[in-house]
């Protein structure tokens, strides 16, 4: 018994002994998800210091031979390129108040921009947002490379050649010596603020060398599209290449398969774009042409797509082309100021509802957002002037539906007397309206007229950066969906987390849809009774996963279209409205009209109905 009570002693001291370890002493795991996002954030890092090691292996090799054999070595793969396949790699950043670009010393390429005041935000467990430093062209096996062909055949890339590097703090010109005073010349340079970085190359001395039979100089970029968003399904539908022919509009790749495009003649500016950022080459002159590639990358966990440009600079500019590089948010300011056409990158579309989205709706919302830090609030006042410039239409709406709510028992005494004849009844009931003066499509033209506000909107939310990670209420970010409750498992066509905003919207639209089909006759087509809830029901899977910004518009036009319905019906006196309608059928009748046409073919209609009833008796 001793023992026993021995044992038990020992293990409850094991136990707390334990805990006390636990609590106090113990390492702290890692956070799986800060992991996982660090080692996205820090792989590119890793792969270039991996490659910087590298080079100095090489280069401690090549400086254990003589310079003459090495150079001899080196000028049957590089020939007039030869000395500056010879030199060590270093990374040198230049910087302004919102842009800072690591630049390679080998190649002279950017490998990372550091985008400042933004951050890149990924859905972690449990729909958690998942912070870091947003940065572009920042992948590894990004390219930004000349090709050069020699006359001997010989093929030279820039991504293989070592530059000179004399910086300050906001410009870089890197020097490629080559053979005798031949060099390669490109220099990087910014402002004090803004995204837009100078960039020139000049290429000396090495007229005799090249062989520009294709009319120029071969620029080879390959930029691997990260991810920046949470909803990265919706982000990889928004990232592309877009260009612009010199003399046509801007055009761009498939935003939703693998594609190609090769366009004929002068480009004035390419654009790889992500959602909410780009990266922009806009020529002072013009490109020569170009060629475009883009290609869905689903497998590789941190990469939307590869999208692949191979331009050619024209053979007359090479002592000295000159373009400017935006590296920098989708803003349309700031693309507007280039005056080329670069706010075409922008998706809020190319037909009407762009011009809406790009001359009505966004002035409106940069004048609301003057007065209003929040924008969820803009989104409110947006819809409040929306239902304020259409609520004529919707007083003869309302109105028109009053005037059938008012005809409603005279309707229900013509189904009695005609029980077993559904079209006589039309015929009878189409024959009324018109008697009493009453246009059962009136209520349809409010609709229509917001049709292209409501498409508008369905392509501004999710386009315009001025939404992203903004907050309203529950809402984290108005560009993306509202999670207001996470799933523990994903549903198919609806995902892993509950949008309030469009439940609510869903419920509301249910809602008006059932007080205003109150006094509608649906006897000649039950089923349009039940198809008008199964819209909303459709769209909760459309919507859930849709920008917040949206759906919060589309919720308080519902609420201020039920508050319009009942206030205005509670100042139409219904026993005033059918006096009218009365001292309407009493007046005269214009012939035609849509609604006299109706009425013919719905007769006509039933005398092919009586004739075949007819030829049956008989038979």
């Amino acid at each position: 018994m001793k023992g026993d009570s021995n044992r038990i002693i020992g293990i409850i001291l094991i136990v707390l002994i334990s805990f006390v370890y636990i609590k106090f002493f113990a390492p702290e795991l890692p956070d799986p998800e800060a992991v996982v996002e660090n080692n996205a954030v820090d792989s590119t890092m890793v792969e270039i210091e991996g490659q910087i090691e590298q080079d100095e292996i090489e280069a401690e090799k090549a400086a254990e031979l003589p310079d003459s054999v090495l150079l001899a070595e080196k000028a049957s793969t590089f020939g007039v390129f030869a000395p500056a396949s010879i030199g060590q790699n270093e990374l040198v950043s230049i910087e302004n108040e919102n842009l800072k670009l690591d630049i390679s010393s080998k190649g002279g390429k950017i490998v990372t921009a550091h985008i400042k005041g933004y951050e890149k935000i990924l859905e972690g467990e449990n729909n958690e947002e998942v912070k870091s430093e947003l940065q572009l062209l920042n992948n590894a096996k990004n390219k930004f490379a000349y090709e050069f062909i020699l006359n001997q055949g010989l093929k030279v890339s820039s991504e293989d050649l070592y530059f000179e590097v004399s910086s300050s703090e906001k410009e870089l010109v890197l020097t490629a010596r080559l053979d005798g005073d031949a060099k390669i010349v490109q220099t990087y340079k910014l402002d004090d603020s803004g995204y837009n970085v100078d960039y020139d190359i000049q290429i000396v001395g090495l007229d005799n060398f090249l062989d520009l039979s294709a009319g120029g100089l071969n620029l080879n970029w390959v930029n691997y599209l990260e991810k920046l968003e949470k909803n990265s399904d919706y982000e990889r539908n928004y990232s592309t290449i877009y260009y612009k022919p010199s003399e046509d509009s801007a055009d761009h790749c498939s935003c939703t398969s693998d594609d190609t495009e090769e366009p004929e003649g002068k480009l004035k500016w390419i654009s790889a774009t992500n959602q909410f950022f780009n990266t922009s080459f806009i020529a002072e002159s013009s490109f020569k042409s170009g060629n475009f590639e883009t290609e869905l990358t689903e497998g590789e966990s941190n990469v939307l797509k590869k999208v692949e440009a191979m331009i050619i600079l024209p053979a007359d500019e090479l002592n000295g082309f000159s373009m400017d590089m935006y590296i920098g948010p989708n803003k349309f300011e700031n693309l507007l100021a280039y005056d080329v056409e670069l706010t075409d990158i922008v998706p809020f579309g190319s037909s009407i509802f762009g011009t809406v989205n790009r001359w009505i709706i966004r002035p409106i919302f940069n004048f609301f957002s003057k007065y209003f830090a929040n924008l969820g609030i803009a989104i409110i006042l947006l819809t409040l002037v929306v239902k304020l410039a259409l609520y004529p239409l919707q007083y003869k709406m309302i109105h028109s539906q009053a005037k059938m709510g008012v005809l409603k028992p005279k309707l229900a005494a013509l189904k009695e007397k005609n029980p077993d004849d559904s079209q006589k009844v039309q015929m009878e009931t189409m024959k009324m309206y018109q008697e009493y003066g009453v246009n059962p499509l009136g209520g349809c033209m409010p609709i229509v007229l917001q049709m292209p506000i409501w498409f508008a909107l369905y392509r501004f939310f999710p386009a315009s950066i001025e939404f992203r990670q903004e907050s309203f209420l529950w809402a984290t970010d108005l560009s993306s969906y509202d999670v207001f409750a996470s799933l523990p498992f994903e549903l198919p066509f609806y995902g892993d987390h509950v949008s309030l905003f469009t439940i609510l919207w869903a419920c509301t639209t249910v809602i008006y849809t059932f007080y205003n089909s109150r006094h509608m006759d649906m006897s000649a087509n039950p089923a349009m009774k039940y198809m008008q809830y199964l819209m909303p029901i459709m769209f909760l899977f459309v919507f859930n996963s849709y920008a917040s910004g949206l759906t919060i518009y589309l919720f308080f036009s519902n609420v201020l279209n039920i508050a319009q319905t009942v206030i205005t019906k509670k100042v139409i006196n219904d026993e005033k409205l059918m006096k009218a309608l009365e001292s309407n059928k009493n007046k005269p009748k214009k012939t035609g009209g849509f609604a006299s046409r109706l009425e013919k073919a719905v007769a006509e209609s039933q005398k092919m109905k009586d004739q075949q009833s007819k030829n049956k008796r008989k038979r």
